[in-house]
């Protein structure tokens, strides 16, 4: 029977100061029990001798310092794991909240998992089809790739979201596939438009949901990617799966990291975060990927809201540095209603030539993405010469290309929420926009591509 002690000192907001305590450890999990009866729970931020500064989970309504007692348990945060987590939704805290019953643990893990030994990893190289062609075509994702998805408020990432945990897929293997989503800090709407997206479409079969609202306990909103990341973690290495992990918002989870420091009275770094916020970021991103000689893989898709549109936020910009290139939803775009409206040209995969071309996807992939690029970025000057200098200015290969830029806004990005494109589809499309420019002006492709596709869609 654990230890228990009667010597609250002092309860600030969420924290609380234990004296006297011996042989506690720093994260340890702990329980308040009141003078009713009712217990609430705690984790160990400091120790420090014999005294012990605790962070509660609930609110600290209620504590009489004379009459409660703490026992601490002598573990820290643990999920208990098993392949029935699939189709089932939980806290952030990993307690069903689905009416479902709890799950019968395979094992018990820490959420805080071990650090990859970057030896052990295999390099990122198989192609993952989201059927959105922004994404495939133009800045493909790639099995135990990070690609973070840097959105702002009031934009449709949570459309996006949706739309590539239901279609990403494998091509060609016939291998299992699971989609762990965890959502931070979210809205009782929101987390209702996931459960039933995925419920509509069967892929809750393959998904495994962590919805933390916003307004549930701090301390649990730091847990929930830890916890996702542990489901993760378990059914790719040790059941061989191929797991797709997408967590949204970053920023919620940030600010909340913000929030906890504030009260632990740390010394702030940039606007209020706390220094080390690069590697707590790091700790989460970094278990992502692929290990030598195990069959399963983890890819992940964080989602962050930039607060005031801004890339260069402390948020976004630790992020950039940590993942491989990042996905851009752009206002502009969503003001004219294209959907899902993802901004190519700030976008970026550092790792989408691996994951291209022959055998993955089709040999004339690279010189198509290059020459789509190009011709987007002419395009856009072309159309903003036009606004400042009118039309007549122009010359016609200019206006050529100002046609160009609108067609593949409409049609290549352009495809709304509920399309599932091949890599086959999106590479037509390409082609067929590509055409609208005269032969001679696509430098960037080989010629034997060019006799091959151009001007047949």
């Amino acid at each position: 029977m654990p230890k228990e002690y009667r010597t609250i000192q002092e309860v600030a907001g969420p924290l609380m100061l234990v004296q006297g305590v011996e042989n506690v450890t720093y994260d340890e999990l702990g329980e308040i029990e009141l003078a009713s009866g009712e217990t609430r729970r705690c984790r160990v931020l400091e120790i420090d001798g014999g005294n012990a500064l605790v962070q509660l989970f609930e609110n600290s309504t209620g504590i009489n310092l004379s009459n409660s007692k703490v026992r601490f348990l002598g573990r820290t945060m643990e999920l208990g794991v098993s392949e029935d987590m699939l189709g089932r939704v939980f806290d952030g805290l990993g307690n069903p909240i689905d009416g479902g019953p709890e799950i019968l643990p395979e094992e018990r893990r820490d959420i805080n998992g071990l650090p990859m030994n970057p030896a052990a990893r295999s390099y990122p190289e198989e192609f993952i089809q989201t059927g959105v062609s922004a994404i495939d075509g133009l800045n493909t994702l790639v099995r135990g790739q990070k690609l973070p998805i840097f959105s702002a408020s009031g934009l449709p990432h949570a459309n996006l979201a949706a739309q590539i945990a239901r279609q990403a897929k494998v091509l060609g293997a016939d291998e299992s596939f699971a989609v762990v989503f965890a959502a931070m800090g979210i809205t009782f709407e929101e987390a209702h438009f996931f459960t039933e997206s995925f419920k509509e479409t069967g892929a809750i079969d393959r998904t495994v949901l962590f919805i933390n609202l916003a307004n549930d306990p701090a301390v649990e909103r730091i847990a929930t990617p830890k916890m996702a990341l542990t489901a993760a973690e378990y059914l790719a290495f040790e059941k061989g799966m191929h797991v797709l992990v997408i967590l949204t918002d970053i920023t919620n989870y940030a600010d909340a990291l913000r929030e906890v420091s504030a009260a632990r009275k740390e010394v702030p770094g940039r606007r209020g975060y706390p220094g080390y916020m690069y590697t707590d970021l790091a700790s989460i991103y970094e278990r992502a990927g692929r290990q030598k000689g195990k069959a399963g893989s983890i890819t992940m898709i964080p989602i962050l809201t930039m607060p005031e549109d801004d890339k260069t936020h402390p948020i976004p910009d630790l992020t950039g540095y940590i993942t491989e290139g990042q996905i851009i939803l752009s206002r502009e775009l969503y003001r004219k209603g294209i959907m899902p409206p993802i901004d190519v040209l700030p976008s970026l995969s550092r790792l989408k030539d691996k994951g291209i071309g022959e055998g993955k996807t089709r040999a004339d992939h690279s010189n198509t993405l290059n020459q789509l690029f190009a011709a987007y970025a002419r395009g856009k000057e072309a159309k903003e010469l036009m606004v400042i200098l009118g039309e007549a200015a122009l010359s016609d290969v200019d206006l050529i290309y100002a046609k160009f830029a609108d067609a593949f806004e409409k049609e290549y990005v352009s495809q709304g929420y509920e399309t599932d494109r091949s890599i086959e589809e999106t590479l037509r499309i390409g082609w067929r926009l590509l055409s609208i420019l005269p032969r001679s002006e696509l430098k960037r492709i080989d010629e034997k591509y060019l006799d091959l596709y151009y001007g047949k869609e």
